[in-house]
């Protein structure tokens, strides 16, 4: 890996916890629960960008899958979420 890549997934690594930290202030913060809401799918979102990033870093296959796994589980608890804002109930 050339230095200049190297630096690169270091510096995007940093990027990515600097908007979570700043994300995770909006997911304590609030004041409504659909930002909430949203800024719980962008930590998702930033897990997925920080495992393909390592992913890069570490030459390897698996971290994809996992973020495959960390995408579809970030979806199913997206729509689980919305539908508990707007009905007041996941299960009918």
């Amino acid at each position: 890996m050339s230095a200049l890549l190297s630096a690169a997934i270091t510096f995007a690594l940093g990027c990515y916890a600097l908007a979570s930290i700043l994300v995770l202030f909006r997911l304590v913060r609030g004041p409504r629960a659909q930002d909430r809401a949203f800024a719980l799918d962008i930590l998702y979102f930033h897990a997925i960008l920080v495992v393909m990033v390592m992913g890069m870093r570490h030459q390897s296959d698996h971290y994809f899958e996992i973020a495959l796994v960390i995408a579809l589980f970030g979806f199913v608890s997206s729509l689980a979420t919305a539908k508990f804002i707007l009905r007041g109930e996941v299960i009918e």
